[in-house]
């Protein structure tokens, strides 16, 4: 049986760690930091198996000198980024086969955020890097608004049930900038309050659903009519497709 554990590191980051009960290995997902995941892997009495990595971010490869140091693991990160340790580079259409999991992971690219990012994918989990963000997604450093917007289309067409591993903790400040885009979408102040009381009890907001991210995340709204006006209304001028509404909702939250 699989389970996923999230582990806080830095500030707000979250190394994803899945665990198959049974026989005790496990895979790392964006490791920040080394410590956190060396402690938890011998509290636990794990056996790494090897690493998945999404974008070249520091905070998300800044652990891998020193699992690697400890264990003989391979690391898998995107083919068109430099991530230093790395040993099999994928790319859209791969596979990576993790028997001892029993799961086959499909790999699926995703620019925006940086220029080659990748998400992982496998029975219904996404392990969506800095791309997806529960409610939000991440702000554009090397990718255009049209990358971002057809990698957030492409995730959007995944299962309703699909449940959505991304790499921060930053779902209150994303529902608000959310409920701001829609004042009038009741589910979107409905799951601001119970990530509130989550958070004020110190627990975490992720994983959340696919089916809940297209009901309250902004930025797979760009083609409801409310999310269209407010962009409409924030630039001040027609906007005539789907991307236009994209970047101008981005531009926003990134001065929210």
């Amino acid at each position: 049986m699989l389970e996923i554990i999230p582990i806080t590191a830095l500030k707000d980051n979250y190394i994803w760690v899945l665990k198959n009960k049974k026989n005790r290995h496990a895979v790392i997902v964006d490791p920040s930091e080394h410590e956190p995941v060396l402690k938890f892997i011998k509290t636990e009495g794990l056996i790494p198996i090897a690493i998945l990595i999404t974008h070249h971010h520091w905070d998300h490869v800044g652990g891998i000198a020193g699992l690697i140091s400890e264990y003989n693991l391979p690391v898998y990160a995107p083919k068109k980024e430099m991530v230093k340790g790395s040993t099999n580079l994928v790319a859209e259409g791969d596979i990576v086969n993790l028997p001892e999991l029993n799961l086959d992971i499909s790999v699926l690219d995703v620019p925006g955020h940086t220029a080659g990012a990748i998400a992982y994918y496998s029975e219904r989990m996404l392990f969506s890097g800095d791309t997806l963000f529960t409610a939000g997604c991440g702000r554009l450093f090397e990718g255009s608004p049209e990358q971002m917007y057809r990698s957030l289309s492409k995730l959007k067409k995944l299962p309703d049930d699909t449940l959505v591993y991304c790499g921060h903790e930053y779902t209150v400040s994303n529902l608000q900038f959310a409920a701001s885009v829609e004042k009038n979408n009741k589910i979107i102040q409905k799951r601001l309050n119970t990530a509130k009381q989550s958070r004020k009890q110190n627990l975490p907001t992720v994983p959340a659903t696919l089916k809940i991210e297209k009901q309250t995340n902004p930025f797979l709204r760009c083609e409801e009519k409310s999310v269209i006006d407010a962009a409409i209304l924030r630039e001040g001028k027609k906007l005539t497709n789907s991307i236009e509404v994209f970047a101008t909702i981005r531009r926003w939250k990134d001065s929210f």
